[in-house]
């Protein structure tokens, strides 16, 4: 059975960040200065487990006074079309309400836009390249 976490150790960070960087910069060839940034320091972090094995990652900081930012979420290639997203995506907003924001903000790779929609995320920006990239920028009031 598939379990989402709030990061707590070190070793549960390292693991984030493994997934991060097999999505993001080995399978979608993002620079690896861009995909681990400053904000990993102060930013809320989130996996997925299936058993002892980490599986997807996402992270949420805070942005603006009760605004969050969701960055960074990714599942392995084979765990996709599992729901897990959605589950990960769903943990995170509980997360943000807890922290008493009132809005997440996020900016969707255009192929993911669809996704986001089913979680009644709006676009908000038009097309945009980020790390050679289109991306969409998306909200939602929580």
């Amino acid at each position: 059975m598939f379990e989402v976490k709030s990061v707590t150790t070190n070793e549960q960070l390292q693991q984030a960040f493994a997934i991060r960087t097999k999505v993001f910069v080995e399978e979608q060839g993002v620079p690896v200065h861009l995909e681990l940034d400053e904000h990993d320091k102060t930013a809320l972090h989130f996996i997925v487990m299936d058993g002892d094995t980490t599986i997807a990652a996402a992270r949420l900081r805070e942005f603006e006074p009760q605004v969050g930012k969701v960055e960074r979420v990714c599942v392995l290639s084979e765990y996709r079309g599992k729901r897990l997203g959605i589950l990960l995506m769903e943990y995170i907003e509980q997360v943000a309400k807890e922290s008493n924001l009132k809005k997440l903000k996020l900016n969707a790779q255009s192929y993911a836009v669809p996704f986001y929609e089913k979680l009644q995320y709006v676009v908000t920006s038009p097309e945009f390249m980020d790390a050679g990239i289109p991306h969409r920028a998306m909200e939602k009031n929580i």
